[in-house]
């Protein structure tokens, strides 16, 4: 699992690691049942404290994407959707977009004149 942090992301660095995380997740990078490095790897490898790492990993255990199992490390929940719920919204917004007229070009231009 190869993750990266945007050095200009202002989000607090748990956040960052999380939302990395769960976009690995999300791609089908990391597979439901597959283990994830150490915290102490992930933490050397984005160059961040073992303690964001884990605070990262906490809150993804919470939202049921992780689960953590004594002897086995952390590993992806069998609940955890190949697909990003972020995908399933913009096929909804590009829908509604056709749907009042607008084309993905009228659609991709509106986000990019968002502040």
């Amino acid at each position: 699992m190869l993750l990266s942090l945007d050095t200009t992301d202002t989000r607090p660095l748990h956040e960052q690691v999380a939302g990395a995380v769960r976009r690995a997740i999300a791609e089908g990078e990391c597979a439901p049942g597959d283990r994830l490095p150490s915290a102490r790897d992930l933490s050397a490898a984005l160059e961040v404290n073992v303690n964001t790492v884990l605070r990262a990993l906490r809150g993804l255990r919470d939202e049921g994407l992780l689960e953590f199992r004594r002897g086995r490390g952390v590993t992806v929940a069998e609940g955890a959707r190949p697909h990003s719920g972020l995908q399933i919204r913009v096929r909804e917004l590009v829908a509604e977009a056709a749907r009042l007229g607008y084309s993905r070009t009228d659609l991709i231009d509106m986000i990019r004149g968002m502040p």
